[in-house]
């Protein structure tokens, strides 16, 4: 029996990484996009898909070129195609918004269209965002909640869930999206704040750094787990009509909250370390986002299994193995600490 092919986009980063897992654990044809560079620099730009490697097909293709995206659909061929790539980094769209809307906007259309012209039976997965409801018009936030974006990112993923929803009702593609609410996990870049702080917290116990400089403590996120989430995307695709989704946790915790938490895992306290930097806010915050992922767990049997605690707890852990001789490095932050 031939396997099923699946195309991710964005296959380099956090989600496509666990996807790939995903799919290559239930028996998948797995390829993914990537830009020529990272072929170029694979020691850095693939580290996170480092241990499947040899299992997957990359194809180099860039969001920006119809073409490039045009002639790896028809190599492929895919049955099911994951389109995760984006300028993801709220922070940064405030810096770029042209290459941020260009790039999420018509990446995202040219995936749509590559798929329609060469494989209309393909199912296809959008990955969207819970920055779409930026200034929330409620709390929790659902499927029917309307959007009112604050960012350039946020924007963008707006544009492209209508995109997808216009083909899924234009042109009959099995196209689905998933709200996917903040999602972590010891593969986040660096830039994000979650990943900051943890990544602070194992420096300071290693005596690299003295202070964690953060911008709003109270702006409150529903933080979830990126191996979690990727499997919701997966269920999206298996059912027989296309809809969208909300993936979240149901709950909500503040920056400060999480700061507390990593910084408790090595038994020291954020009030010590943590300062504000104004240069770290955004010029129109993102103030309280929480999901309710009740149509998930109806009709695709979705739940998430990875408490807040203990994705703080994992995502700290593994930066102070990072780091090298993680044992030694906690008793002496715990004892700095007492």
């Amino acid at each position: 029996m031939a396997k099923k092919r699946a195309l991710i986009t964005g296959i380099t980063g956090q989600d496509g990484s666990y996807l790939a897992e995903l799919l290559l654990a239930k028996g998948y044809e797995v390829h993914g996009v990537v830009r020529r560079v990272a072929l170029e620099d694979p020691g850095h730009r693939l580290s996170r898909i480092a241990a499947v490697r040899d299992e997957i097909q990359l194809h180099a293709a860039s969001l920006e070129s119809f073409p490039s995206i045009y002639r790896v659909f028809q190599k492929v061929a895919p049955e099911e195609c994951y389109h995760l790539a984006a300028q993801s980094f709220v922070s940064y769209s405030f810096d770029d918004e042209f290459s941020t809307l260009n790039t999420n906007i018509n990446g995202t259309h040219y995936v749509l269209a590559a798929l329609k012209e060469i494989v209309p039976s393909c199912r296809f997965y959008f990955a969207g965002s819970s920055e779409m409801f930026g200034k929330v018009h409620e709390t929790p936030q659902t499927e029917q909640t309307g959007f009112h974006p604050r960012s350039a990112y946020g924007i963008s993923k707006v544009a492209g869930f209508d995109l997808t929803r216009n083909y899924r009702e234009a042109y009959a593609i099995h196209a689905s999206s998933g709200i996917l609410f903040n999602h972590e996990s010891p593969r986040r870049g660096f830039e994000f704040v979650t990943r900051k702080i943890t990544s602070g917290v194992a420096r300071i116990v290693a005596g690299k750094q003295d202070k964690l400089p953060l911008g709003n403590l109270d702006a409150q996120r529903d933080w979830g787990h990126a191996r979690d989430y990727v499997e919701a995307m997966w269920r999206m695709l298996q059912q027989d009509t296309p809809d969208d989704y909300v993936v979240a946790t149901g709950e909500t915790h503040s920056v400060r909250e999480f700061a507390d938490l990593a910084f408790e895992a090595v038994g020291l306290r954020a009030d010590d370390y943590v300062t504000v930097d104004p240069q770290f806010f955004r010029p129109a915050e993102v103030d309280l986002l929480i999901g309710n992922p009740a149509k998930a767990k109806a009709r695709l049997g979705w739940q998430h299994t990875v408490s807040f605690p203990d994705l703080v707890r994992e995502m700290v852990e593994t930066d102070i193995q990072a780091m090298g001789e993680v044992e030694n490095l906690v008793k002496g932050a715990r004892a700095q600490g007492n």
